[in-house]
């Protein structure tokens, strides 16, 4: 391959990315402001610090280096990862305040390389007096800034990298002769539990040193210029982040039984007083921060142009302009100038602490998002996520939940300004794109695999925790092949799936399966799922028979994990053939021990939802614990909000005490929301046809419930659903066995 080649391709290999990870872990904070987290938490607070941090860049250390090895990491390291796994509008308003944070990051590498100077411009202004503005932070970090944009801006990220193995060489012999320094206390009067009088508080500490465990970043942000990403990026930042850890617990170790606490704590450059050589540590502390702003303002344009190439952005020239790079190798030249106009900001606002405060709020976020992804990932069980390198979803899990928890530890206002401004992002960016397929996708499998889990927990529990309590619940499949001209059936299985049970609706194609007939069928699932849009769960069958299709859905497993308890099948009173497709196969569903309810449509319109009339007779109790319990489901649907249940019995005149003093018991045993003034006990003369006073009494229900045998089926036949002019939708009920109300 011609070298010319190998450019466009990328030109790192996994060296630049531990260099840039661990010049970033081991940098400014660490010369600057660990010696002040130890005087202030003391060496065991230092510890948990550590190991606080790293319990949530460990875990997004091997995130990132499981999703890098499932998929082609292109430019925009932290941001390609997220927006690829979230979708577009949901990942770029995470990579906006993931940019901000690493061009903010600039800024706060510059400041600390300007009081690492100030010592040296002390000694040149004492000793040449050449001006008090060498002695001036602010002057000082501005024209680094500047010195160091003409540098990037000329040079570009190679001279970056370049750099990057001088600096790293200077901080490991920094570090080498500050452990190598004398103590300046005896070990006995080490105290490795004290801190401090007066001291802040530990999580505002955490969020000074926090940003300083965020190194995997910078060598993630090279992604788009190197040779191998899969390899080099979890090799790279894996590394990084474990000898990063090391060296912090081994200076927490040094600096306490080398200095009191007081020192500490208030002297920045401490370090300087332990080491072999004092003008090592300022020396070292600039090439730290050089190089971790040298990491931040390489990876800062690259985020910049990936979101720009993703046109997030609301203008075209804009997202145009940023987008464009250098024609030899890329370079993202227009993000670099606005990273650092940022950078040159803050800079001149000057605060340290405030701008600690800022990107830690925002690498939290990142890393949050990140963990996460792997956890929905794994959660998933998509077979198209086969990453070479594997973590754990517990570990994941940590990761983004502990994320999600320092934010508000650290600072509430912060956390929730942070919070603020990424829905603020989204919104806008959603204004212009709608791209959250992978995020939706995502969280579809997500969904699947809870649904399966519980789905088989259900099942293998069935047993014990349902069938033996007693309590019952309707588990409702109901067959149709009138969706498309009436709701019907629909509308009882969807009242009785809103609440307290579940649903299952089954449009029936008469004929045999054929490409046509399966494309009609799945066009109707499409109509019926739009349409609808409830919690039944929708399907279609075809089948050359009503007896085959229903002998098909009597074996159907129910949704929920649970079979299924009770089928529900529809008639319209002028289609007499659709009701004895009904009753030819009333002996078919008795063999699989369903409960049976037949909801009979008429033409007469019934738009009010006010009244349920059950109707109760002395040889019907069997089905009457079921009629009831149906009621009062029902009545749970928004649709019944203002409705109220009327049970009517029917008894003969000579028994009116015996079955009035039985009804009154049922309804308060039962705990069913039906007032006494609601039930009405009618009395029949024997010799008079009961259905009279049925449609009499109940012409303006909204639904009728009536009971029926299924020996008394097997005599009378069609005659027990006739008879009923008068009224409107009727829902008869048989019940297989009866209900217990406890």
């Amino acid at each position: 391959m011609s070298r010319k080649l190998q450019n466009n391709l990328g030109q790192f290999g996994t060296t630049p990315v531990f260099i840039a990870s661990i010049s970033t872990i081991l940098g400014a904070i660490l010369f600057l402001r660990f010696g002040y987290a130890v005087g202030n938490v003391g060496f065991f607070g230092a510890i948990a610090i550590i190991i606080l941090g790293h319990a949530v860049t460990i875990p997004t250390a091997l995130a990132v280096a499981e999703i890098a090895t499932n998929r082609k990491v292109e430019g925009g390291g932290d941001y390609y990862v997220i927006s690829r796994s979230f979708g577009i509008n949901i990942g770029a308003a995470i990579g906006v305040a993931l940019f901000l944070s690493q061009a903010i990051s600039v800024s706060f590498y510059v400041i600390a390389f300007a009081e690492s100077f100030i010592p040296f411009g002390q000694y040149l202004n004492e000793t040449y007096n050449i001006g008090c503005f060498l002695e001036n932070k602010k002057i000082i970090g501005l024209i680094s800034m500047g010195l160091l944009s003409i540098l990037i801006l000329s040079k570009g990220a190679e001279l970056g990298v370049k750099a990057l193995y001088i600096v790293a060489s200077i901080i490991f012999v920094s570090l080498i002769l500050f452990f190598l320094g004398k103590n300046q206390i005896n070990y006995q009067d080490v105290n490795f539990f004290s801190k401090v009088e007066n001291a802040d508080n530990f999580f505002y500490v955490f969020t000074i040193i926090f940003p300083a465990f965020t190194g995997i970043s910078a060598g993630l942000g090279l992604s788009g210029d190197l040779k191998e990403p899969r390899k080099s990026i979890p090799r790279g930042t894996i590394l990084a982040t474990i000898l990063g850890a090391i060296v912090y617990v081994l200076v927490a170790y040094k600096l306490t039984i080398s200095i009191d606490l007081n020192s500490l704590a208030n002297d920045q450059l401490v370090m300087s007083d332990i080491a072999l050589w004092g003008p090592i540590i300022p020396i070292g502390l600039a090439c730290a921060a050089i190089s971790s702003a040298l990491g931040s303002i390489i990876v800062a344009p690259r985020t910049l142009q990936a979101l720009a190439k993703d046109k997030i952005f609301p203008n075209k020239n804009l997202d145009l302009w940023l987008s464009k790079g250098k024609k030899e190798n890329n370079e993202p030249l227009n993000g670099t100038i606005v990273t650092c106009l940022i950078a040159f900001f803050f800079v001149y606002i000057g605060d340290i602490n405030f701008v600690a405060r800022i990107i830690s709020m925002f690498f939290m976020v990142t890393y949050g998002a990140i963990c996460l992804i792997s956890f929905l990932e794994h959660f998933s069980g998509d077979p198209s996520y086969r990453p070479a390198f594997k973590s754990r979803w517990y570990i994941s899990l940590m990761g983004a939940l502990l994320s999600i928890w320092l934010m508000f530890k650290m600072d509430t206002l912060f956390a929730f300004l942070s919070i603020l401004i990424m829905i603020s992002f989204y919104y806008f960016i959603s204004k212009k794109s709608s791209d959250n397929r992978e995020f939706v996708n995502l969280f579809k499998d997500v969904l699947e695999q809870l649904a399966r889990q519980l789905q088989i927990f259900i099942q293998r529990k069935n047993e014990s925790s349902i069938s033996n309590n007693g309590h019952w619940r309707p588990f409702v499949v109901s067959i149709s092949d009138a969706s498309l001209i009436r709701n019907n059936a629909f509308d009882v299985t969807r009242w009785i799936a809103y609440k307290y049970g579940f649903g299952t609706y089954i449009h029936y194609i008469k004929g045999y399966l054929s490409k046509q007939n399966f494309e009609d069928s799945q066009n109707i699932k499409h109509k019926l799922i739009e349409g609808k849009k409830t919690n039944v769960y929708v399907d279609t069958l075809i089948s050359p028979s009503y007896t085959s299709a229903l002998a098909q859905v009597v074996q159907l497993s129910g949704i929920s994990g649970t079979e299924n308890n009770l089928i529900l099948l529809e008639y319209c009173e002028s289609d007499k053939d659709s009701f004895k497709d009904v009753m030819n196969n009333f002996n078919l569903l008795h063999t699989t021990g369903y409960d049976v309810a037949i909801m009979r449509s008429n033409n007469i319109k019934k738009d009010k939802k006010e009244e349920i009339h059950i109707w109760i007779s002395p040889t019907d109790y069997e089905n009457s614990n079921m009629m009831i319990l149906l009621g009062y489901i029902i009545l749970g649907h928004p649709d019944w909000k203002n409705a109220q249940i009327k049970v009517f019995t029917i008894y003969p005149k000579n028994k009116f005490e015996e079955y009035k003093n039985q009804m009154f018991e049922y309804i308060e045993d039962g705990r069913l929301p039906i007032s006494p003034k609601n039930m009405k006990m009618v009395p029949y003369d024997e010799d008079v046809n009961y259905k009279e006073t049925i449609n009499k009494r109940s012409s303006n229900s909204d639904l009728t419930i009536l009971g029926f045998r299924d020996e008394l089926v097997k005599k009378h036949k069609l005659d027990i659903f006739e008879g009923y002019n008068t009224l409107g939708n009727i829902l008869f009920v048989n019940s297989i066995h009866k209900k217990n109300i406890e």
